[in-house]
């Protein structure tokens, strides 16, 4: 009877512990959130780039802007269109203050995002493959 009885006084503690997990599971290494985004256009100015975003499941149309070091990142140097990041961010007015950046494959995205990521591969393929002859 004790058993089942501290059973479910640890079901009871994991089922109001989830909503701070699953918020803690946002937060990087260094206390900021971070977010998932595709490249959607074509990076002319590295110090503006448009990005799909997804933010706590919500995927919307918003803009990076990197900090001084993320601009002399090598990741940041040779982003193109359909690239897929994770990156550590402070939400501005503007769209989002890149703080740290990764590179990842798509199949890394969450689902939200994956489809996005893979309909950019194609458009860009089918760009590309009439000038490879």
């Amino acid at each position: 009877m004790r058993i089942t009885c501290r059973i479910r006084w640890v079901v009871l503690a994991l089922f109001l512990a989830w909503p701070f997990a699953t918020r803690a599971a946002q937060i990087g290494a260094e206390g900021q959130p971070f977010i998932f985004a595709v490249v959607t256009k074509e990076p002319k100015d590295r110090s503006v780039v448009t990005a799909q975003v997804s933010d706590e499941g919500i995927v919307s149309e918003a803009n990076l802007l990197p900090i001084d070091s993320v601009l002399t990142n090598t990741v940041w140097r040779n982003l193109e269109i359909c690239h897929s990041l994770k990156a550590d961010v402070r939400k501005v007015p503007d769209g989002y203050e890149v703080l740290a950046v990764r590179a990842l494959d798509a199949s890394m995205l969450p689902m939200s995002l994956q489809s996005i990521a893979g309909d950019c591969l194609i458009k860009k393929a089918i760009e590309v493959a009439p000038l490879v002859d």
